[in-house]
């Protein structure tokens, strides 16, 4: 019998060589996802907030803050039908650090505007600074593993996505116990000072990295033939590239399947807090339960991640959400108090931030150049919040014509459906991994 590693030694099996690009790359996903949680509780806190008294009226309908968000999150999809499309037309000139450099430099300018209107804000600030939120993580993280994924070959993926991975989750872990401590303290705009320096230093390591790996092409399978290819419309070429490839058709699969869950979950969750707190209680509650939620994301990433990838692969990796996720939904729909619904974005993202987001980046290595970018790019950007807007209409449908909280305890019905639609596919997927990483 091979000896068995421990979880320490899973995360540290990396060459001597790799260390350099490991750790590089581990705090470039540190400062990403540190300000993604800065930005989540702010956004979502102000949000929720500012309609919880008054409400939202949709053309004659009165709606709570969190159906008001569901309203947020189909917006969503539009924002990331034009990321998509400027990210594809970006890829044909730019790749790895250029692209950090463009979309850092956005989100700075971002920053110094909103420092000077959030702490009075009305509608129109609300609404933009929530897309705004959503559209960082689109565009940041969708960036960071397109150039992760450019850099390193199959097998130093398998060594490297498990440390690289523990950045992100640490990165959550340290911004959202941050924003926990001092969320009555600090001022929105001092908050956006703080992201904006972030950004500056996640423009400095993207620098090293890409000298580091400059001129290093990572063997991929020979792209079929593409006519008139610069003809294309670019909103359409990851796409096309999807809908050609069974594989990446299971990949859709798992992310929409997982957004409509996901979404589902996010949706309980906020009714629920909605509906047991008020005033500055409701920011206290978010940003306690993302630091949780990040704690237990670490100790799974540290623990699990490359442990289980390593010893049982990619396939079995992924199947650890969505078992979670239905234990979650059982136990919010028996008992729908305000801890329970709480844990439902524990359940969730502890393990969607971790094993699962670096199980299923790993999914793209064996793929073409092309397909890192633009397809990942469709299925990230756009395929996300498609099926996030499919969860929304489900969502809202049901509590509107059911009104009420206890409405809102049996949407775990509806997410345990879907979850067997998704193991399905991470079974079809976790096959065709280990085919591919045989045969190159």
């Amino acid at each position: 019998m091979p000896e068995q590693k421990s979880p320490l030694k899973q995360i540290l099996n990396i060459r001597r060589e790799e260390w350099p690009l490991a750790l590089l790359m581990f705090g470039y996903f540190f400062l990403v996802i540190t300000s993604f949680w800065i930005l989540k509780p702010l956004k979502k806190s102000a949000f929720i907030t500012f309609y919880k008294e008054a409400g939202f009226d949709l053309w004659g309908w009165q709606l709570t803050g969190s159906q008001a968000e569901l309203i947020a999150k189909v917006l969503n999809m539009v924002v990331a039908i034009v990321a998509v499309t400027v990210f594809t037309l970006l890829v044909r000139s730019f790749r790895r650090q250029q692209l950090t450099y463009i979309f850092s430099a956005f989100f700075i300018v971002c920053y110094v505007l909103y420092t000077f209107v959030l702490d009075s804000a009305g509608d129109w600030t609300v609404w933009s600074f929530y897309l705004f939120g959503d559209l960082y993580s689109t565009l940041m993280v969708a960036t960071f593993f397109a150039f992760l994924n450019d850099s390193v070959e199959p097998g130093a993926a398998k060594r490297l996505y498990g440390l690289i991975g523990l950045g992100g989750v640490a990165g959550g872990a340290f911004g959202s116990t941050i924003v926990r401590a001092q969320i009555k303290s600090l001022s929105y705009a001092e908050w956006l000072w703080i992201c904006l320096g972030i950004g500056v230093a996640i423009g400095l390591i993207a620098m090293l990295v890409g000298r580091r790996v400059e001129g290093f092409e990572p063997a991929e399978p020979e792209p079929e033939p593409e006519e008139a290819k610069e003809a294309e419309n670019p909103a359409l070429e990851g796409a096309r590239l999807v809908f050609r490839s069974r594989y990446l058709l299971a990949i859709v699969a798992i992310v929409g399947l997982y957004e409509m869950v996901s979404t589902i979950m996010d949706f309980q969750f906020t009714a629920t807090i909605e509906h047991y707190l008020s005033g500055e209680e409701i920011g206290v509650q978010f940003s306690t339960v993302y630091a949780l939620t990040n704690w237990v994301a670490l100790f799974v990433q540290f623990f699990l991640t490359s442990f289980v990838m390593t010893r049982f692969g990619v396939g079995i990796a992924l199947l650890f959400l969505p078992v979670a996720a239905l234990a979650g939904s059982i136990g919010f729909m028996i008992f729908p108090a305000l801890w329970i619904g709480s844990l439902l974005n524990t359940t969730d993202n502890g393990f969607s931030y971790s094993i699962n987001q670096s199980a299923k980046e790993v999914l793209y290595v064996p793929t073409t150049r092309d397909e890192k970018y633009k397809a990942k790019a469709f299925i990230d950007m756009f395929v996300q919040r498609f099926a996030k807007a499919l969860a929304v209409g489900l969502s809202l449908t049901i509590t509107i014509v059911f009104a009420g909280f206890e409405s809102v305890r049996w949407l775990s019905l509806l997410t345990g459906l879907i979850l067997v639609l998704w193991i399905i596919a991470v079974r079809y997927v976790g096959r065709a991994f280990a085919e591919k990483e045989a045969a190159g």
